[in-house]
Order: structure tokens, then C-alpha cells, then sequence
């Protein structure tokens, strides 16, 4: 058995290697955090893309594109000093079921959390503790601040996943993997200093729980948190530090590789 669990960890050592470079960003949702060099820009313009990472990455790019355009390619300036007339520009902005309505709130949370917050960072380890093993209680009281302004649109809390409700919390998972990942491969930011690699969980979707079933890493057959805990323990056995790295390895064989 040990034998075979050498053998994976060097096979999915070897993807890391080969999906964790530089050439990897220019079509994956990442991208789009790449277009900016000021924290608070790379923060929201990543928050924006992570959020809208359903579906075809082709299109996840383009929508993310557009939204920053509306927004002068300077997200952090516009979320501080917009007026009501650049609202309006906005109006007729929708991704899949993400639209307008939506789009306002985030900006009206993101806003108001700015002007106390010097980085997005404090909204994700406000339930956090350090000695915490994973970031679940993190997400769960990030969902509850993000949740926390008057006059919610009850449509926009889908937007928003959370442990509590047993969701995989795919796309919040996959944003704090390249906000809180360090390396000098250039794909993730590794910027935010508090929460640890060790504490990430694996972002996981249809294809990497394929892939994850394929190589027995996963036994659950529901995609919800149960598995992305599940995953995620067994990816500490390859590597207890930086487990979600082999997020590239079962990513790029899912999708890539269609394995």
C-alpha cells in the first residue's frame, strides 16, 4: 500500500509541477488578478472572478473583464469613490444568475468594509482561530459579516457559499488558495499573511472529485464540504504544509487532461 501512495504523490508531485507555472495564468480566472499590482485591486478583482468561476473559463475571464472595465480597471478606487450616476453604468451587468441586484450589494459591502479594512484578509479570519486546522470557521463567519448590512436581496445570498450549509464552498476555497498560497511559481499571490497553506481546503468541483475518485483520494459521493474536508485530509498525507497544491495536479487532469 505504501508503495502505491509513493507512487501517486510522485505522479501528482510531477503535475503540480507541470500545471504550477506562469503559463498556466493566461487562461485560468487567475488571470484576472494578474491584470493589477495594488493589494486592495488584486483582492477585489480576484473576489469578482473566484465568485463568477462557474461554468466555461473562456467566459468566466470575459464577464470578469467587462465588470472591471465598468469599473475603470480600478476596482479599489471605484468601490471608494463611486457615485450614484456610476452605479448606473453597472445596471445591465449579469453573469449566468449573477446580475445587477447582486452586483450592487457586493459593492455596497465591499465598500463599506474598505473604508474600515485595509485588505479584504480581516473578512475571511474574523471566525479564525490560529490554531484552527482548516479555514472552515473562517468561511462560515465570512458568510455571516458579508450577510451582516440592512436590506439583503435575498437573491444574492446563493452568490455566498458556507460550510453551515454543507456546501464544497468551491469558488471561496479556490480565491484563498491564490490570495494565501506562497511559492515563486507566479500563479497563486501568496499576500495574505495570516491564514496558513496548511489551513487551506482544496477547491472541489465535478472534475477534480472525478479525478480525486479515480485515484481513491475521495470515497464521498456527494461534492459538498464533507468531501472537500475528505479530499483535502488525504492531500496532508502527500503534504501537510501545502496541501492544496495538488489542486493544480487534479484540476489540470480534470479539465486539461479530461482525465
Amino acid at each position: 500500500m505504501h508503495h502505491i501512495q509513493n507512487q501517486l504523490k510522485k505522479e501528482l508531485d510531477a503535475k503540480v509541477i507541470f500545471y504550477n507555472q506562469s503559463n498556466f495564468i493566461k487562461d485560468d480566472p487567475v488571470s484576472i488578478p494578474h491584470l493589477f499590482s495594488k493589494k486592495q485591486d488584486i483582492e477585489i478583482a480576484g473576489f469578482f472572478a473566484a465568485i463568477f468561476s462557474w461554468g466555461n473559463r473562456t467566459t468566466i475571464i470575459n464577464k470578469s473583464k467587462a465588470l472591471l472595465q465598468l469599473m475603470n480597471n480600478a476596482p479599489h478606487d471605484f468601490l471608494m469613490h463611486h457615485t450614484a450616476n456610476d452605479l448606473k453604468t453597472l445596471e445591465h451587468f449579469k453573469h449566468r444568475t449573477f446580475n445587477a441586484t447582486d452586483l450592487l450589494y457586493f459593492i455596497e459591502f465591499l465598500r463599506l468594509h474598505y473604508s474600515l479594512h485595509d485588505s479584504l484578509e480581516i473578512a475571511f479570519t474574523k471566525g479564525m482561530n490560529k490554531k484552527d486546522k482548516t479555514v472552515e470557521n473562517g468561511l462560515k463567519e465570512f458568510h455571516k459579516y458579508f450577510f451582516s448590512l440592512p436590506d439583503i436581496p435575498q437573491r444574492t445570498k446563493k452568490h455566498i457559499a458556507s460550510p453551515e450549509k454543507n456546501s464544497s464552498c468551491k469558488r471561496l476555497n479556490m480565491y484563498l488558495r491564490w490570495m494565501v498560497r506562497k511559492d515563486n511559481m507566479g500563479v497563486d499571490f501568496g499576500i495574505w499573511q495570516n491564514i496558513s497553506p496548511a489551513q487551506l481546503i482544496c477547491p472541489i468541483d465535478v472534475h477534480v472529485a472525478r479525478v480525486s475518485k479515480r485515484f481513491n483520494l475521495l470515497h464521498r459521493n456527494q461534492t459538498d464540504w464533507n468531501a472537500a474536508l475528505e479530499l483535502t485530509d488525504y492531500l496532508r498525507t502527500f503534504d501537510k504544509y501545502d496541501p492544496v497544491k495538488y489542486d493544480f495536479a487534479l484540476f489540470g487532469l480534470g479539465v486539461a487532461e479530461k482525465y
